[in-house]
Order: C-alpha cells, then structure tokens, then sequence
C-alpha cells in the first residue's frame, strides 16, 4: 500500500474563497476590523511587557471609502509586519499569526483570529488586495504587497510613516454596495459596535447651543439659543460595554441606558442578569426579561452573541436553551468553538456547560425576586410566567427549579404555587379515584356563565389563557403526582370532580326516549345527546367538550395538521331533572312546539357558549323577540 500526501492547488482555493468560506458576503468586513483590532491588541500586549519602545497611545482604527478611486481601506496603528512576516503570514493561505501569538503570549493576549482565513475574506468583495505594513521593530521598512484574487502576488517598498496596516481593497463591479458610506456605516454598527479600540468612519456632525445674553427690554422677544455646529470624529463604536464591567460598579440606570443602546425602539425591560464568570470557561454577559405581551416570536433573536467584543450572530439556540431565546442582551465568550466563519457554532462540551450555566443562573434570580418581593413578583407574571412555563415544558433540570416560583392565577386574580394550590383544592377537588382535579378556563371572558356555575359548587378554576398553558398543563400531569387538568366546559358542573354521587332521575323511561329524541333530530350529526339527572338548578341544556379528544385535536393543529379535519365535536347534555325540560317539553302537547322549544334550549347552550351566529343567531333572536 502507497502513501502520500494530498496536493492542494493554489489556483483553485480563491474561487472557493470566493463563494463558500463566509455564509454572507458582508463577513468580510468584520474579519478585516477584527485582524486589525487583533493587530492593536498585539502591539497593547507588546507595550505592556517592554517589548516595544515609543508612544501608542492612539490605538484608532480608521475605514475609509473612496468612491471615486472604488477603494474600501482598513487602517490600524498596530503591530505591523516586516517583509518576512508578509511573505509567512500572507503567502500561506490558513497560517494565522493570531494563534502563533497566542501561544507564545497566552496569559497577556486577547486575541480574535485563530483560522488564519479571515483576511482572505476581501477577495469575496475585491478584484485587487493592496498591504501597506510597517513594524514597529526598530529600522523596518514599509512594505507592500498586491495580490488580484489568484495565486500570483507583488512584494515590494511602499511609504508608511507610523506602524501599522493599511489594507485596501479594490472593490469589484459585483460588490460595488461597499463603496456606499451608509453601506458601510450600517455593517460597522452590526459587527464593531462593541470592539475594543475606537473604530473611526470619517466625521460627524455635532450640535450643541449657546445661550445668549438676554439685554430685551420688557416686552421684547428674548434671543433664540445660538446654535454651534462642530465637526468632530465619528466614533462608531463603544469601546467599553457595559457587560464588561463589574457589576457592584454599576446603577439600576446603567443597565436601563445599555439595553436603550441595544434596543433603541424597546419597551423598558422588567430586570436583568449579569453573567460573569471565569471558571471553567469564560463568559460575560447581560440578560434582559423584556416584557413579551404573548409575542414569542416577535422577541426571538435578541441576544447578541459576540467573541471577545466581536458579534458573532444573534442566532443563539445552541447556547441559551430555547425557552430563554424570549430574553434580550449580549453574551461575550471567547471559549465558545466557532467554526471557520465563525457564523456557526461547533459542538463541544463547552457550550453545554454554558446552557447549563445561563439556566442556573436564571432560575437563581427568578427564585431570589420571589422571594424578596412576592407581590412585584406577581404583578409582572403574566410576562414572566411565559418565561418559566416554557422552561418547565423544555427544561427537566428548569422544571425542578421552577416549581418554587412558578405561579398559578385563578379566576379570582390570586396567585399560588404549586404547592400552595395543592393545598387550597385538596377538600373539596379530590376525586374518588384520589386525585386533585384543577379546573382551568382557557377565556375567563367566553366562559363567564360555566365559570360562576362552578364556583357555586365550592369549586376553584385557573386561568390558562396563553398558548404556552396547555403544553404546561401536560408537563405538570407528567411530573405531579395525582394531578388532573380539566377544562370548564369538558363536563357538566357536577362531574368535572367526580365522585361517588348518583342523583335519581325524575322521569320515566318513555319521557327520557321522548326527549332524547326531540334532541337528536335538532343537534348537528356528529354530536352526541345523552339525558342526565343533575340538580334541579342546572342549566336545563348544556354544551361539554371531552377533555382527552380537545386535547388530542388541539395538538394535531398546533403540528400543523388542517383544522377543518377535525371538526368542532361536543356532548349535548340535557338536565331530565329540570323543571323546564318537563315544562316545556313533556307537558306541551303540541309536537312542532316541543320541537321549536327543544330548538330554543339548545340555542340557548350554544348562546353560553357564543357558539351561535349568522342566521342561526338571527332566527335565536326573532323567536326571543317573539316570547317577549
């Protein structure tokens, strides 16, 4: 068997470059910043040590466009190359010199770069590179190197004053967005915000106003301010952030001011988490509970996740566990494994110890607001319960956590825990099999009549009004022992708690087959008739959804199943105990008025439940008027 070694040919690799190493064309922006930010950072480091003599105090970043010569130019007053350092770092497609200086500087360098590729990302946008390099070794010269997108490259003197890189790109007729100012403008705000070192895009600007002396006589206008404008740096980024500080050095308005930076146009977030931590990974970071109003998906996608101040992207679904994909603020980690790109995250157990941390982390203020301040805590559920409940569902180690904060809301609007509401419908809401049973409501304001019925049976009901509630409901049958959810309208009053009760049935066999059968001739197919005794005063009709078939039909459409495939079903219940159904019913002789009548009550059960409208409701209201 022979061995050797794979060829990689050199004129094949920028095409490649070209239309497949970055996810989007606009990455290449950011690698450029982000190596001569690296650049800074070396020459910082170098600085520091003693490494390197004279004055670098302006560490600024300049991006200049040129529309006329069709330029785009990164300038860094960085570390710099030498000949050689070009002809190694440059001329070798994937030798990164950011991890060459890592690993000789590990404990002093905070560096972006480890791929060595990102600065072969300006052929995506250029048909020609230009480098203009001076070290900051004493007695180097400026070099300058020129490559047009194949492997072929020119090396030779250029003019530099100071150190640094000059990197200009000549933009190509495909690309030519880039020679936009607020092209460019836009991209530094998304990808540099943030970054270290202050990134500088031409001037701005500013307006300030004077106040004038005021030397009017009574009566006569007083002088407008006077209005100064000044052109000043444009400055894009914030070199600073917030989530990079120490949070005992920080006011409830420091982090009320960075999330407006954020998110300009944003509602107030309701608190917020500081993640620090060093060991054993590093990650920084702040976490905003916005106020969601039952928007999931419009608040997805607002946190930022950025690499040593670099954004890296907003989609963070591998790092913060779904449910706290509804939170909005930054997470900075230079340890989470990026792939060439760095658009994509790589599996690694890192990340799950990152997922595991943010959970912990949330779930420790969550139980702490409780705590401290019950009330406030629950005048804000009906934003965070969203929160939890979805972590419950998604999350066992959550869910575990969870159930010391997690409330429930009953029609009365009070709140409980779990516990606590155990305890509250242990009396009177235990069925014969032994187990609690939860009535719930999914429209307090639709289910007003069924609600009061059952309440005047000593019977509590809760309030699952948000999409997230039925899930909910499920995880928490799973995992509680003997408890039960049933929705208001899934039985008749007497029966949602079932017990070993049997009430005697006023009517003889003949009348229950005589109103079993005006019934049935009335009520859609599809739609079972069953005659009950119940209390005498019950609703003489009554309308009930079985729990499981609701169930299952409402999960099938929530997997996207078509609606009309599954048909409103439901339970015509009629009360043979009630003394309407024998009066209006048995005791009228006539049959097409027994009819009509039977027809009336049963409208009157679709009426409770606003189940009546167009001509049914129509015809419901001429035989009111005509009653009357």
């Amino acid at each position: 068997m022979q061995k050797g070694n794979i060829s990689v040919q050199t004129e094949n690799i920028f095409p490649i470059i070209k239309k497949f190493l970055y996810s989007d064309q606009e990455i290449f922006l950011r690698e450029l910043v982000s190596n001569a930010t690296d650049a800074t950072s070396k020459l910082a480091t170098l600085a520091r040590k003693g490494e390197a003599k004279g004055d670098y105090t302006d560490k600024t970043i300049d991006i200049f466009v040129d529309k006329e010569a069709g330029t785009l130019t990164i300038r860094d007053r960085g570390i710099g190359m030498t000949e050689e350092e070009v002809k190694k770092y440059l001329n070798q497609v994937a030798l990164s010199s950011a991890q060459e200086f890592v690993d000789k500087y590990q404990d002093d360098a905070s560096i972006i770069g480890h791929f060595g590729l990102g600065f072969y990302s300006a052929f995506m946008v250029a048909d020609k590179v230009e480098v203009v390099t001076k070290s900051y070794k004493d007695g180097a010269e400026a070099v300058r190197w020129i490559c047009e997108g194949d492997p072929s490259y020119e090396i030779g003197e250029a003019e530099r004053d100071m150190q640094g890189t000059d990197v200009i790109l000549h933009i190509g007729e495909d690309s030519k967005q880039y020679l936009e100012e607020d092209e460019i403008e836009g991209l530094l705000m998304k990808y540099c915000r943030f970054l270290p070192y202050p990134i500088r895009f031409g001037t701005k600007t500013e307006t300030t106003y004077e106040e004038v002396a005021d030397t009017t006589e009574e009566g006569e206008e007083k002088p407008e301010p006077k209005k100064i404008e000044t052109e000043v740096d444009n400055i894009i980024n914030n070199t600073d952030p917030l989530w990079k500080k120490t949070p005992n050095d920080l006011t409830d308005e420091d982090y009320r001011a960075f999330y407006r930076e954020l998110y300009p146009m944003g509602e107030p977030p309701m608190f917020w988490i500081h993640l620090n931590i060093d060991y054993p990974f590093n990650l920084t970071g702040i976490l905003y509970f916005p106020k969601v109003s039952g928007k999931l998906e419009l608040q997805r996608n607002k946190i930022q996740l950025y690499s040593n101040q670099v954004y890296v992207t907003d989609n963070v679904t591998d790092i913060v566990p779904e449910f706290l994909t509804l939170l909005h603020g930054v997470i900075d980690s230079p340890d989470i494994p990026l792939n060439v790109s760095r658009s994509y995250l790589q599996a690694d157990t890192n990340v799950k110890k990152i997922t595991g941390y943010i959970t912990k982390k949330v779930a420790e203020k969550l139980s702490s607001l409780f705590k401290e301040d019950r009330e406030a805590y629950e005048q804000k559920w009906s934003d965070l319960g969203v929160f939890v409940k979805y972590g419950m569902v998604s999350e066992d180690k959550f869910y575990d956590r969870a159930t010391k904060f997690a409330l429930l809301e009953n029609t009365e609007g009070n709140f409980f825990t779990i516990e606590e509401y155990r305890e509250r419908i242990k009396e009177n809401q235990t069925d014969k099999y032994d187990r609690l049973v939860a009535i719930y409501t999914a429209d307090a304001e639709r289910q007003h009549t069924l609600i009061e019925s059952v309440r005047d049976r000593g019977y509590d009901v809760l309030k699952f009004e948000h999409a997230i509630d039925a899930p909910t409901m499920q995880t928490l049958e799973q995992k509680e022992e003997k408890l039960n959810f049933v929705r208001v309208d899934s039985a008749t009053p007497d029966q949602l708690v079932q017990k070993d009760e049997e009430k005697e049935n006023l009517l003889s066999e003949e009348q229950q087959e005589t109103v079993t059968s005006l019934f049935t001739d009335i009520v859609a197919s599809g739609n079972n008739v069953e005659l009950k005794p119940l209390d005498v005063q019950d609703a003489p009709v009554q309308i009930v959804r079985n729990e499981f078939m609701r169930r299952m039909k409402e999960m099938q459409m929530m997997q996207g199943m078509d609606a009309n495939m599954f048909p409103d079903s439901y339970q015509v219940v009629v009360n043979a105990n009630s003394p309407v159904v024998k009066e209006r019913l048995l005791d009228v002789e006539d049959a097409g008025k027994r009819s009509e009548n039977a027809k009336y009550l049963y409208q009157l059960a679709q009426l409770s439940q606003q189940m009546l409208s167009g001509k049914d409701l129509k015809e419901f209201i001429d035989n009111s008027m005509k009653m009357m």
